[in-house]
């Protein structure tokens, strides 16, 4: 498939935008399901991509330079020479691909432009059709003050909210949360790739990988006490989450330390990096220590001295749980 070039691919997210791991075995290739464990290394594998010329001497993400940031992450987290290889572990032609972002900080600390337009036309290239495709959250309205333009319908990627296509009328329980899903997510995506933002968050402590999934449920909002624990654990055990969920790809183009979730430009900064790995808790884990450096260089306390360090974390890796790795010893941090 012909890739677009840098100034196609703006227009194209700005106009029409607007899961299964593969595990190869002897004898071929096969699906993974989410529940059932593979023969994985020992570590969970958490990529940290950075281009310091990301922006080049401006604000704007420079599209081209994200396409190759994002390509050596991925072949980085699955160990292949060429992007596309990478991409065809991850989705099969037919599958229908979801990318749940992150827009609530419009476009001051929302997922990035040019990283969704990067994954979609990797996507497109390992053989997804473009209208197979959903950039989505929670409402259209969000979304296009994040920059992106909503579409639906016709052979094109779709980029729409919830709001246009409601919730499910059964609630689904784990634990402590009964909630009703999106449509998006059951309906439209047999493949979720998640796209969150790496912030701070007054009550959470930090909202990335595990937390953004608060944006496909109808009642969020009933979810925060106690630091969102257990509850986001416990949302993020869902079989229709768990087993469409194959990769987080973390924007940490602009990233929060301080006075999230909304956006707040005194307490942002440019890290230029893309966090990238299969297991949500490992990244959520990495990217807390990310935002606490950067608390420790602007002389702030940590989050646990604020009482409201991302207990959540731990519970997602608890025995009960297993929804991935929060020790330190059991990451394989890869840096490029």
């Amino acid at each position: 498939m012909n890739t677009m070039h840098s100034g196609s691919r703006r227009e194209f997210l700005r106009t029409a935008l607007t899961g299964a791991a593969i595990l190869r075995t002897g004898g071929g290739t096969r699906l993974l399901s989410a529940a059932e464990p593979s023969a994985a290394p020992a570590k969970s594998r958490v990529v940290v991509a950075r281009d310091a010329q990301l922006r080049g001497t401006g604000s704007t993400v420079d599209s081209r330079r994200m396409l190759s940031l994002l390509d050596g992450a991925m072949q980085a987290l699955f160990d292949r020479d060429h992007p596309i290889e990478a991409w065809r572990k991850l989705v099969r032609p037919g599958e229908l691909v979801g990318l749940k972002v992150n827009t609530l900080g419009g476009r001051g600390i929302s997922s990035n432009l040019e990283l969704v337009e990067a994954i979609c036309e990797r996507l497109q290239e390992a053989g997804i059709n473009a209208g197979n495709i959903v950039v989505w959250d929670r409402d259209s309205d969000e979304m296009e003050h994040a920059g992106f333009h909503v579409t639906m319908g016709g052979n094109r990627v779709q980029c729409f909210g919830t709001d246009r296509v409601d919730y499910e009328q059964e609630l689904v329980m784990h634990g402590s949360v009964g909630s009703r899903l999106s449509k998006i997510l059951t309906q439209r995506s047999d493949v979720l790739i998640n796209v969150p933002v790496l912030k701070d968050h007054d009550g959470a402590g930090v909202t990335l990988a595990l937390k953004n999934m608060y944006g496909v449920i109808h009642n969020p909002n009933k979810y925060h006490p106690d630091g969102c624990n257990p509850y986001i654990a416990d949302l993020n055990m869902l079989a229709e989450i768990r087993t469409r969920m194959r990769l987080t790809i973390c924007d940490a183009t602009t990233a929060m330390y301080e006075g999230g979730p909304a956006f707040k430009p005194e307490h942002s900064w440019k890290e230029n990096a893309l966090i990238v790995s299969q297991d949500p808790v490992a990244l959520d884990y990495t990217g807390w220590q990310m935002i606490e450096r950067k608390r420790a260089a602007m002389g702030l306390k940590t989050l646990e001295a604020e009482e409201r360090a991302p207990h959540y974390i731990a519970t997602a890796a608890d025995a009960e749980h297993r929804l991935g790795t929060n020790d330190p010893k059991r990451i394989s941090t890869v840096e490029i």
